[in-house]
């Protein structure tokens, strides 16, 4: 029995609070595009004219780049954890992951600390081996480098998609193509590739995303990109409708990454001809073969993270007396009460939305559903402009509310935390809702409809059936939606109140002021938390359904 599979003639509470977010989500979008079209200043012409072009020049190329890179890395690392046995595997299959938990801006300036004139690699090897190099060969901060830092750090995106993709794969076409005489190219070319391609697309897509998200690689090693001509243009000019000209200019090139997401996915589709699934059987690498696969995996993981995770512990033990006073145990609170509060906020979000589209299959619960990725889909610095535009508005709708109860008439709402975390809310809303989502897929509906037919109502069938059931799921949304918050810088740097600082902040600044072992101890605190929630959520995959 199907139960509630259209909207009631009434709206019951999880139908209203579902509607009342999904709105919630769509102003800063909406308010962003409805003032692009305002009338151009003359900062807007100038953009235009000598600003616009270098940033798409520069913007296509970084994501080109980065995206060919990370799909060539993370899709062999794929395959060859999926498909060979060879020294350390276990510990590769979740330890490649493992660079996600340290966020780019991080590794920019670790890297740079490493490989700079006075950095520990040219001290080695001018005070062991008395050798000098060239400086060119050794200077990250270009966009060669840019390139480097996103492929490294974020390729576990694809590698991770791509894994669960092919576990979930019957080995019944990769071992057929064997036995008729494939070698492992003609396999991997022929067979493996165009099965992939949907999870292939979906995960360097996210990799682009992430990229237009960037601020703090960009600035730090100067390159003009979107991310960073806001900044400038609002902070720097004072030009707010400049800002969200260029934020809605980004805006459009996201949707375009999109659309072009969307056609590559839906073109070709593959699936099983049996309901029985069985995985691929691994092949056993000897000789130089096993070597090969196991320095491969080492080098990637290397540079990934035991390479910059070793300098900032190094660096992190020059420093962390002068680092470690009150006003730095203050950032940490800081950190994790934002964190904690704003994936408290996505998770119950999360839930109400999730509920209200699995019980009514109608096209407002679909597109409800569907609204809440747009937030992890546009730049956090792009969220920012749309955010504070829709708080200045509702200040200035309440002034007179401000008069009547006592206070001076302000921008308080556009001035609190209550901003701050509003924007963690939109932008990572999706992350969470895409956990608890799953996790509504795994239990089904048959237990819910039991409880419906015996008349239990839909809140407290939530309660008393479905919670106890998907407390894992929601788990899990929770500690993604936390160290998302917790890395988070360009949307913190932009709506923090005044005074107020978390370790991604802190770090940053750190760094632009070139104090760069100081800026250790905050990233390797990050980078920890990160880290272990990672493993945590690694070994959730691992255990599957229940």
């Amino acid at each position: 029995m199907k139960l509630y599979r259209k909207l009631p003639g009434y709206m019951n509470l999880w139908t209203f609070l579902s509607l009342f977010i999904v709105i919630l989500i769509l102003l800063p979008n909406v308010s962003i595009l409805l003032n692009f079209f305002t009338q151009e200043t003359s900062n807007w012409e100038h953009i235009q004219e000598y600003i616009l072009p270098l940033l798409l020049k520069n913007t296509s190329i970084i994501i080109l780049f980065t995206g060919i890179l990370t799909i060539l890395i993370g899709t062999s690392l794929a395959w060859l954890i999926s498909a060979y046995d060879f020294p350390l595997k276990r510990f590769f299959k979740w330890g490649l992951i493992l660079p996600l938990a340290i966020p780019p801006y991080i590794a920019a300036y670790t890297y740079n600390g490493i490989l700079n004139y006075t950095g520990t690699l040219q001290t080695i090897l001018r005070n062991k081996f008395d050798v000098t190099v060239n400086q060119d060969y050794f200077d990250i901060m270009t966009l060669p480098g840019a390139i480097f830092i996103f492929t490294i750090f974020l390729y576990p995106y694809v590698y991770m998609i791509t894994r669960t993709f092919l576990a979930n794969q019957s080995s019944s076409l990769i071992e057929n193509a064997r036995l008729l005489g494939g070698n492992a190219y003609t396999v991997f070319f022929r067979i493996v590739l165009p099965i992939s391609r949907s999870a292939i697309v979906g995960g360097v897509s996210l990799v682009l995303l992430e990229v237009l998200n960037d601020y703090g690689v960009v600035k730090y090693f100067g390159i003009q990109t979107f991310s960073t001509a806001i900044f400038q243009t609002w902070f720097g000019m004072g030009d707010l409708n400049a800002a969200i000209k260029l934020s809605a200019t980004l805006m459009f090139i996201v949707f375009s990454i999109l659309i072009i997401e969307k056609l590559l996915r839906a073109r070709k589709r593959y699936s099983q001809t049996s309901a029985k699934v069985r995985p691929l059987s691994t092949i056993q690498l000897n000789g130089w073969q096993r070597w090969i696969a196991f320095s491969y995996c080492s080098i990637i993981f290397g540079l990934g993270f035991l390479i910059p995770f070793i300098q900032l512990i190094d660096w992190m033990l020059l420093t962390y007396r002068k680092i470690i006073e009150p006003a730095f145990v203050t950032l940490i609170g800081n950190s994790v009460f934002v964190a904690f509060v704003g994936s408290l906020i996505i998770v119950t979000f999360a839930v109400i939305i999730a509920n209200f589209a699995r019980m009514h299959q109608s096209f407002v619960a679909k597109t409800s559903s569907r609204i809440t990725i747009l937030g992890y889909s546009i730049p956090g610095a792009v969220i920012a402009v749309g955010i504070i535009t829709v708080f200045i508005k509702i200040d200035n709708l309440l002034f007179g509310v401000y008069e009547s109860i006592g206070m001076q008439p302000s921008l308080f709402l556009s001035t609190s935390l209550f901003m701050l975390i509003s924007a963690y809310v939109v932008r990572f809303l999706a992350v969470g809702f895409n956990a608890i989502e799953s996790g509504f897929d795994e239990i089904g509906s048959k237990y819910t409809e039991a409880s419906r037919i015996l008349g239990m109502g839909i809140t407290k069938t939530f309660i008393k059936i479905d919670f106890p059931l998907i407390k894992g799921a929601i788990l899990s949304g929770f500690l993604l939606s936390f160290i998302e918050i917790l890395k988070e810088l360009p949307l913190t740097l932009i709506l923090r109140p005044f005074n107020f600082d978390t370790l991604s902040t802190k770090a940053f600044q750190y760094a632009s002021n070139e104090q760069i072992q100081e800026a250790s101890l905050a990233s390797i605190i990050i980078i920890i938390i990160s880290g272990i929630a990672i493993y945590i959520f690694h070994q959730v995959l691992e255990k599957g359904p229940r």
